[in-house]
């Protein structure tokens, strides 16, 4: 019988809120859900989704994770909803409190996103914010997993704007132990309350590298990931990024520099001759829609353990 464990504390705002062992744990329930027919009674059991942000996979996945739990969601759009004219965090908090078993929040601050878990009495997750995504996070790491079998000695080598995707993976990496190295042009680093965090937890400082020498990070590495170089909200900012972020681009001149098994890895959407070839998005390497259906099952797991502590 395998056991399901309520996640110690109550949310999941952040990849700092669970324990190495409740990442591993949430891994293999995942890959449970991805290869055996596991069967929960969550009936009258109620998602409600708050997205600020548009989406397409984070959306769809945690929608159809909760429908294969047996629950429903409800989708709470800020345009045709109070949210929208300026309601109180608080208020809508704990109003959806009496309505939701459990709530995914997709918006721009951090704060807003804590603001909603201090007054919500039901969890809330991190549906992707400015600062983090920590959904994704778990997805990349379960997709690795399954390539490599565990994550001893695995370079996993992050190409692009240190933004939210890049926070989480590395601290999702330090939980887990994984080597993350950070390629971007200077001035566009990850988070540096993030890194000072993350460096607190590896055992081997070593194994976090944030540089701009992007053919030193690729060297030797097991996984290339990128993402786009602007995102949600900086589309003012488009046209100086992408002279930034110019040499930035994961082509198979690359690739040639990393292992020679390596994967190739992007959260999606892409923008093809951006920040990737379109050759090497389409190659044998690419693991992309693996990890992109690999959402639906890490967040039916990281609901199940949100939403029950019972044996399985």
């Amino acid at each position: 019988m395998l056991k399901l464990n309520k996640l110690a504390k109550n949310n999941f705002l952040s990849s700092f809120d669970i324990s190495t062992r409740e990442a591993l744990d949430i891994l293999e329930l995942a890959n449970n859900f991805k290869n055996k027919d596991l069967k929960f009674d969550f009936n009258n059991k109620v998602l409600g989704l708050v997205f600020d942000k548009s989406s397409t996979r984070t959306r769809v996945s945690f929608q159809v994770a909760m429908s294969r739990l047996g629950g429903s969601t409800i989708d709470l759009n800020p345009s045709t909803s109070q949210i929208g004219r300026g309601e109180p965090i608080k208020d809508t908090a704990r109003v959806l409190s009496k309505y939701c078993d459990v709530i995914a929040i997709r918006t721009f601050n951090h704060s807003d996103l804590e603001e909603y878990a201090k007054w919500s009495t039901k969890p809330v997750i991190n549906a992707l914010t400015d600062l983090e995504h920590p959904c994704q996070a778990l997805a990349d790491y379960l997709t690795i997993k399954e390539e490599f079998s565990d994550f001893k000695n695995v370079v996993l080598t992050f190409i692009g704007d240190g933004n939210n995707v890049a926070n989480s993976l590395i601290l999702c990496g330090s939980l887990l132990g994984v080597e993350v190295r950070i390629a971007c042009p200077r001035g566009y680093e990850p988070s540096s309350w993030v890194i000072n965090k993350a460096r607190k937890i590896y055992k081997n400082k070593d194994l976090l590298k944030i540089t701009n020498d992007l053919y030193t990070a690729v060297s030797g590495a097991n996984v290339l990931y990128t993402d786009v170089w602007s995102s949600m909200g900086e589309e003012n900012q488009k046209e100086e990024k992408e002279k930034h972020f110019n040499g930035f681009t994961i082509d198979t001149e690359l690739v040639n520099k990393a292992d020679k098994d390596a994967i190739i890895l992007h959260c999606l959407p892409a923008y093809r001759s951006k920040e990737i070839t379109d050759e090497v998005f389409e190659s044998k390497k690419s693991r992309i829609f693996e990890q992109a259906e690999n959402r639906l099952h890490v967040q039916q797991a990281l609901l199940a353990s949100l939403l029950s502590g019972e044996n399985i």
